[in-house]
């Protein structure tokens, strides 16, 4: 587990992005504003999954003018779903999947449920959208946990040890730790933001980054230069 990392850390890691983030996040999209619908969040978390946010950004507004709620997208048949999902690639895998998440929410009546065992129980849904779904959705502070967040907090914090992020107990626990702040919405984007803009998976800008200082990878990488 991570007992290694302090609470102390965490809060400069929180404070540093924070104020990084509410003068360089990327407010612009559209997912972020405050007044979204249950279903507006998700679908949106649906496109965004392996696929930059600039080629969804435009996307996103015709979908929901095309597809509103839920039943719109029981209504249609899943080629029109597809032909429509086309331009931004993974449109078979994507059009079944809204298809029938779309078929078990009018069930629900559009409803999901604040507990995380519930959510579990739906299928389609996986870990990343339901923690969106209770960030987002009910604000009970989850992580956004996707290959993004995890490189950032590897290398300020440190590695985690299995492959897979959804199982690693340390990435998991750590990233809890780190979003569980009054502004758990606004951390999770500033990570996200972060990793698009500073903390890139090749070529990180670590010479112009504020938290190089404090910053396991930068060391890692300083030294290596030095020696």
């Amino acid at each position: 587990m991570n007992q290694n990392v302090s609470a102390e850390k965490i809060k400069i890691f929180q404070d540093y992005l924070l104020t990084w983030f509410y003068q360089n996040g990327r407010h612009h999209f559209p997912w972020r504003k405050n007044d979204l619908t249950s279903y507006e969040i998700v679908i949106s978390e649906t496109l965004l999954q392996r696929t930059k946010a600039e080629t969804i950004e435009k996307f996103y507004i015709k979908f929901l003018q095309k597809f509103p709620n839920w039943d719109t997208i029981v209504q249609a048949d899943i080629q029109t779903i597809e032909e429509f999902l086309k331009p931004i690639g993974l449109y078979r895998q994507r059009s079944k999947r809204f298809k029938d998440l779309a078929a078990e929410m009018t069930k629900r009546k559009g409803k999901f449920p604040i507990e995380k065992v519930e959510l579990q129980e739906i299928p389609f849904l996986g870990q990343y959208i339901i923690n969106s779904i209770l960030l987002q959705i009910h604000n009970i502070p989850s992580p956004l946990l996707d290959v993004n967040m995890a490189r950032v907090l590897e290398r300020y914090f440190g590695e985690r040890k299995l492959s897979d992020i959804r199982y690693d107990p340390y990435l998991q626990e750590l990233a809890y730790r780190v979003v569980n702040h009054s502004a758990s919405k606004e951390i999770n984007w500033a990570i996200l933001d972060f990793a698009a803009e500073i903390c890139k998976a090749r070529k990180p800008l670590c010479e112009n980054c504020f938290l190089s200082a404090t910053c396991k990878y930068y060391k890692k990488v300083f030294n290596r230069r030095n020696s």
